[in-house]
């Protein structure tokens, strides 16, 4: 189209309010041809100074969709994990501390210890991790609430 007929077909619509101008623009897009919608895409690219593109959002979980990602990048963790990390200078205290974060007896307590670094406490509320990661630095020992 010549640009003497676009100016004559923008002064048919110049009174048209934004909503009639998108239809129009709508119903012209639906007759064009793939090849023509991706010449029209390059052309708003150029002329605006934009991109037509996805853009990568940093942590995406792989197989979920943006939506998701963004979605589940704005869920608040709500169970945690309480790792020992180092047992410290009192083994034996730390063992009693773990027997009573836990449900577990004498024997497997002193398994958790010896195989430090390794997760006392699972999926467990923000306030039960940091009460168990206290207790457990409180006989000093070194934990970690992930």
């Amino acid at each position: 189209m010549a640009k003497k007929d676009v100016t004559a077909v923008l002064k048919k619509i110049e009174g048209f309010s934004d909503e009639e101008k998108m239809q129009v623009m709508i119903e012209s897009i639906k007759g064009m041809t793939v090849l023509s919608l991706s010449d029209l895409v390059k052309q708003l690219e150029e002329t605006f100074g934009v991109s037509a593109a996805v853009p990568m959002m940093a942590g995406v979980l792989p197989g979920a969709t943006g939506g998701e990602a963004q979605a589940e990048a704005q869920e608040e963790q709500t169970e945690f994990d309480v790792v020992l990390k180092e047992i410290g200078t009192e083994k034996i205290k730390v063992i009693k501390a773990v027997r009573e974060l836990t449900s577990l007896g004498l024997k497997e307590s002193k398994a958790v210890v010896d195989d430090a670094p390794s997760d006392v406490l699972k999926g467990v509320s923000k306030e039960d991790a940091a009460a168990a990661k206290a207790k457990l630095e409180e006989v000093g020992a070194t934990a970690e609430v992930k």
